[in-house]
């Protein structure tokens, strides 16, 4: 079966100027990402997808293989365009983010693994325990809710499953050794793998009314009655979406080489 990732790559970013090309580290924050992806063995090839020459010209530099596209009101539709003109053989596509310079390629390997041979499921995505109080309110931090099968019931910016009774720092508590219960609260992580005919789907479709109400690509999907699996890892990748954001990452990065 032939998985391609894909990175969709825009120049401009509202909360941080330029950031995939930001480079104190000494390599372009995008090329992270694409070494990531390209070190996930369950994917046959990485592209990174954009319409910025200056992106493209930077990412050919470290070796990617680009491909230009016209604007678009989101990542998924940029891919989309690829898959629909440049990946005829693609079965499986794989949304990976470019702000994610920490991202786990086995978290890769496990999505695809997750809706590989399934074609009865549209979509698969991750999710994480949340075990932070503040992560659990910020609507900036996604949760999904998922049902016994593991296929997603609904994400919101809200807290949910809400409680009603008692406090949630209790139940944000780590598991004990014993392997007690998990947190009830799962933070979605921002990377998709599509079936290929769903993808190309989706994207002709207008943005649905809970999806323009919570800003949330993937409730398209829901409202439409798709099935979305949501794979639990032990760890998120975390994004980089502000200045102080890639100085936490240009700090262990120093550390990290420093070793």
């Amino acid at each position: 079966m032939r998985t391609i990732g894909i990175i969709p790559a825009r120049l401009q970013s509202s909360r941080l100027a330029r950031k995939l090309l930001l480079a104190a580290t000494g390599k372009p924050l995008l090329q992270y990402a694409w070494e990531a992806a390209c070190r996930a063995k369950e994917l046959s090839e990485v592209i990174i997808a954009t319409d910025s020459e200056e992106i493209a010209t930077v990412s050919r530099g470290f070796g990617a293989r680009v491909e230009m596209t016209g604007e678009h009101p989101s990542g998924t539709d940029r891919i989309a365009e690829v898959v629909r003109r440049a990946c005829p053989d693609a079965e499986l596509i794989v949304n990976v983010q470019g702000d994610e310079p920490d991202l786990n390629p086995e978290n890769i390997n496990k999505l695809v693994r997750l809706i590989a041979g399934r074609p009865g499921v549209e979509m698969a995505t991750l999710a994480t325990p949340i075990h932070d109080l503040s992560i659990l309110h910020d609507p900036s931090c996604v949760k999904v809710v998922r049902a016994a099968n593991g296929k997603a019931l609904y994400f919101s910016r809200a807290t949910i499953p809400f409680l009603r009774d008692g406090s949630p720092s209790e139940l944000l508590q780590q598991p004990d050794q014993s392997g007690g219960p998990l947190p009830p609260w799962l933070l979605h992580l921002g990377i998709y793998a599509y079936q290929r005919d769903f993808l190309l789907k989706l994207t002709q479709l207008p943005p649905s009314r809970l999806e323009q109400i919570e800003k949330l690509e993937q409730l398209r999907a829901l409202e439409i009655g798709a099935s979305i699996l949501v794979e639990v890892v032990a760890e998120r990748s975390v994004g980089i979406d502000t200045p102080a954001d890639y100085a936490q990452f240009v700090a262990r990065h120093s550390q990290t080489e420093g070793r």
